[in-house]
């Protein structure tokens, strides 16, 4: 599974309603997600642009652009960003397909 960062502000109407009537965000998110095949591994309230963080396993990107998109829909948010993130592993795997591009390349060549 991949992983996604999911950050998102609030709109002034729904910060309101929090006020009134607290409730985790994250709860609220939760079934969306797990509807979709993704898993929550983590989440906070960030001090800032966003409101909330969420990371977050899915299958793949589109899944998380039907979150995205979902979460959108439900009007609560003014803005909202979705980020992927590479796993130690993957990590790792770039930085060794970066060597093999370098060892390709001859002494003195420039890419163009």
């Amino acid at each position: 599974m991949a992983l996604y960062m999911y950050q998102a502000s609030y709109t002034a109407k729904s910060m309101a309603a929090q006020l009134k009537e607290p409730q985790d965000p994250v709860e609220v998110i939760r079934p969306t997600l797990e509807g979709l095949g993704a898993h929550i591994l983590v989440a906070g309230f960030p001090f800032g642009e966003y409101d909330v963080l969420v990371v977050y396993e899915a299958p793949d990107d589109m899944t998380a652009a039907s979150a995205a998109m979902a979460i959108a829909a439900g009007g609560e948010v003014k803005s909202g960003k979705t980020t992927r993130l590479l796993s130690g592993q993957e990590w790792l795997e770039s930085l060794r397909k970066r060597r093999i591009v370098n060892a390709r390349r001859r002494p003195g060549e420039t890419t163009g």
